[in-house]
């Protein structure tokens, strides 16, 4: 008797056993937890992490600050959801999305183009501002260097981007060869590469690339202010916040809450307070990431 009481309490020890793991696959700070609870679990956490590119104006630091459009926006709409403190992490571009899908990040922003491709690795949420491209090259444009046709139609001419932009794909599709193609880090890295003659250009959104020229204040580059826009899909791009895949529930609301936003006074003002325009920088009312992801907006 004292010998089947003996394997009833293991069994019963066993089975505890069991349910408190399972208990513990499920509970924590919310990281392991299903992705329909995320948003309850950040709200009721107070945080969100987000990883911000480095890239002035949409994310960067000033005086131990972060600012720039999409500090602003995402901060306007995460409160707007009950989240007071945004946790922001610069990054470099390329990594945002590896962050992303690796948990280091809830959210990422830094006004992403969206594009196709993106679109099969995380879900967007809806488009917050819009903008074109932009070149710089060596004072005096001595290659005359106006559209990304004319680096294709010149061999010799080499163009640094920052490592993941949209543009690496821009100017393959209007003829530049990869190997004309020098990847950099961030944009100083590739205003570096054109001042020291490793590369005749570097490209990249517009306003990012105009304001950074103006902080570097440098003699030995100029912006090209007459420079043809590329006639092809992705031009003028839109960007949004990224998401992972399945938290559906998180991307709603947070588009629910921008969708507020871009509908107030406010959204106008955060576009000017950071260098924009409210008017030619603003997301037209009926243009969707949908639309963008499947290339409808272009045709």
């Amino acid at each position: 008797m004292r010998k089947w009481l003996v394997v009833l309490a293991l069994f019963i020890a066993f089975v505890f056993a069991l349910s408190a793991c399972g208990d513990s696959a499920s509970s924590g700070n919310g990281e392991d937890s299903d992705s329909s609870d995320r948003l309850t679990q950040l709200q009721e956490d107070g945080t969100v992490v987000v990883g911000f590119a480095n890239e002035k104006p949409y994310a960067y630091e000033e005086d131990g600050e972060l600012k720039g459009v999409a500090v602003d926006v995402a901060t306007a709409v995460l409160n707007e959801l009950g989240i007071e403190n945004v946790e922001g992490h610069l990054a470099d571009f390329g990594q945002l999305i590896p962050g992303l899908e690796a948990k280091k990040y809830d959210i990422i922003t830094a006004s992403m183009a969206i594009n196709a491709e993106r679109c099969e690795n995380v879900a967007f949420g809806e488009p917050e501002v819009k903008y074109g491209e932009g070149l710089i090259v060596e004072t005096g444009n001595p290659l005359n260097l106006h559209s990304y046709k004319d680096i294709a139609d010149n061999p010799d001419v080499t163009v640094a981007i920052m490592s993941g932009a949209t543009e690496i794909e821009f100017v393959q599709i209007e003829g530049v060869d990869p190997n004309q193609i020098q990847n950099a880090p961030d944009i100083p890295a590739t205003f570096s590469a054109v001042e020291s003659g490793r590369a005749q250009a570097t490209t990249g959104t517009e306003m990012t690339i105009k304001m950074a020229l103006e902080s570097l204040d440098s003699d030995k580059l100029e912006f090209v202010e007459d420079f043809e826009q590329p006639n092809i899909e992705g031009v003028p791009s839109y960007g949004a916040a990224a998401f992972r895949l399945d938290d559906n529930e998180l991307r709603e609301a947070y588009n629910e809450k921008l969708a507020e936003l871009k509908e107030s006074d406010l959204y106008g003002e955060l576009l000017e307070a950071n260098y924009f325009s409210a008017t030619s920088n603003a997301v037209e009312s009926d243009i969707t990431t949908e639309m963008v992801c499947s290339g409808e907006v272009y045709e």
